[in-house]
């Protein structure tokens, strides 16, 4: 296939664009600035402008531009810049699928905070109902804006990624340092639910909905086996032997962190059912496989 990515240069794309061409699959990167290559094309999301002709080539469009939510605080304009950053991209290669001379098929990215930040043990599948909350609405409204793909008759994906676990990038890169000299430890009770896929798995599963003509709609893109924070807590501790044993209450947590604490506590105990009944194999199922592999 000849795949066409926005976002390619960051933590998920830059994997996603190595693995799709070491099967055998032809990727574009869509980039910001410089002159167009044989394998990037410059476009301007914000101003809602990309190559149509490119577009009209490919056989399917990936979408995974936005700005990183990490970053604290989350200030009014810090806000405003994680939302825009996702609708207009989201909304320029929705409507370039749709105005395509030929089938294109477009998967585009959201987040586990589509169902909220704090959802106790219930479990969450893609038929759950929406949560709220700043994240929840904004990914309520980056799935929106695909609609113009999905009206015009693309086959659609829609990618609600959990924590993505990969030693070279994303939170467990953050972590490994404390836990490796020893300061390991749970949060809170430890009870909540954190939900987690391998960037291994994450990659895969992507290309498995690019090549299943028969796939749309929402796709949970969990582990299997949901686990709790001190679970994980205890995991990570085995996988670079070393003890776990603390633990930060709620209220300092919350004292520390302010509203971020808020991500930290909260639970999400997302299950990859469409996934799955579509007939997707884990590679890493547990969270031991997934943390060997992220380590490895």
């Amino acid at each position: 296939m000849h795949v066409v990515i926005g976002g390619a240069s960051g933590f998920l794309g830059t994997a996603l664009t190595t693995h799709l061409r070491g099967r055998g699959h032809r990727v574009t990167r869509l980039v910001r600035t410089g002159p167009p290559g044989d394998d990037t094309s410059v476009w301007d999301p914000a101003a809602g402008r990309i190559d149509q002709v490119l577009v009209d080539r490919a056989d399917a469009v990936v979408n995974l531009s936005g700005s990183s939510i990490s970053q604290w605080p989350r200030t009014s304009s810090r806000k405003q810049e994680i939302l825009h950053s996702r609708l207009t991209a989201t909304s320029t290669l929705a409507k370039a699928v749709a105005a395509s001379s030929t089938p294109t098929v477009f998967v585009s990215g959201s987040g586990m905070s589509w169902y909220g930040t704090d959802r106790g043990a219930e479990v969450l599948t893609e038929s759950s109902t929406p949560g709220t909350g700043f994240l929840a609405d904004v990914s309520h409204q980056w799935e929106a804006a695909a609609a113009p793909a999905v009206e015009a008759g693309a086959r659609t994906c829609i990618v609600r990624t959990s924590l993505v676990l990969d030693g070279n990038g994303g939170m467990l890169a953050l972590m490994l340092p404390v836990w490796k000299l020893g300061g390991g430890a749970k949060l809170g009770n430890g009870r909540q639910y954190m939900s987690f896929i391998s960037r291994h798995d994450w990659v895969r599963g992507v290309e498995h909905l690019l090549v299943n003509d028969e796939l749309s709609g929402p796709f949970n893109f969990a582990m299997p086996v949901p686990v709790t924070n001190a679970e994980f807590t205890d995991a990570l501790g085995d996988a670079v032997h070393r003890p776990t044993f603390l633990a930060v209450p709620s209220f300092a947590v919350k004292a520390a962190l302010g509203g971020l604490s808020e991500d930290l506590l909260g639970s999400l105990r997302l299950v990859p059912s469409a996934l799955t009944d579509a007939g997707f194999a884990f590679a890493e199922p547990d969270l031991p496989a997934a943390l060997a592999t992220a380590l490895s």
